[in-house]
């Protein structure tokens, strides 16, 4: 019994040791290589901007809560983001205020966030077509109970 223990003591530190010297640097060899890198021409902006591509997303956003999201409610979108990023790729993060008017209760506003992909990548000539862009997630809204 004593061995058995020792022995899986030995095989798990054996195995500790291979992960970290001989699995993980090259994992980070491959991470750190050109495999992953797509360079589409769209940098990412770790400033928030206005721009012909954060507005028809916002726009799109909006367009994909009222339709899909909250599509039983009465809503009013503001003119303008609260922040829009781009995290390159022709990804965009878009953060801004809603307004829901609930039927049997008072107005209230909700922060939302949204994440949005622009499929057709540096032709812009579809900007305003809902089925190029693609709503990859959306929060702040999952909670509300409007009945």
């Amino acid at each position: 019994m004593k061995n058995k223990v020792f022995l899986f003591i030995i095989a798990l530190i054996a195995l500790l040791v291979f992960q970290s010297k001989v699995i993980m640097p090259f994992v980070q060899d491959i991470a750190s290589s050109d495999l992953f890198l797509e360079d589409s021409g769209d940098e990412m902006n770790r400033v928030s901007d206005q721009n012909q591509m954060t507005i028809e997303a916002f726009r799109q956003c909006n367009t994909h809560i009222s339709t899909e999201v909250l599509p039983n409610a009465s809503l009013t979108f503001p003119e303008h983001s609260i922040n829009a990023f781009s995290l390159g790729n022709y990804q965009y993060v878009i953060n801004a205020d809603l307004e829901i008017l609930p039927v049997n209760a008072a107005a209230f506003t909700r922060k939302y966030v949204c994440r949005i992909k622009y499929l057709n990548g540096s032709d812009a000539t579809g900007l305003s077509v809902a089925d190029n862009w693609s709503v990859v997630a959306t929060s702040g809204l999952d909670d509300l109970n409007l009945d």
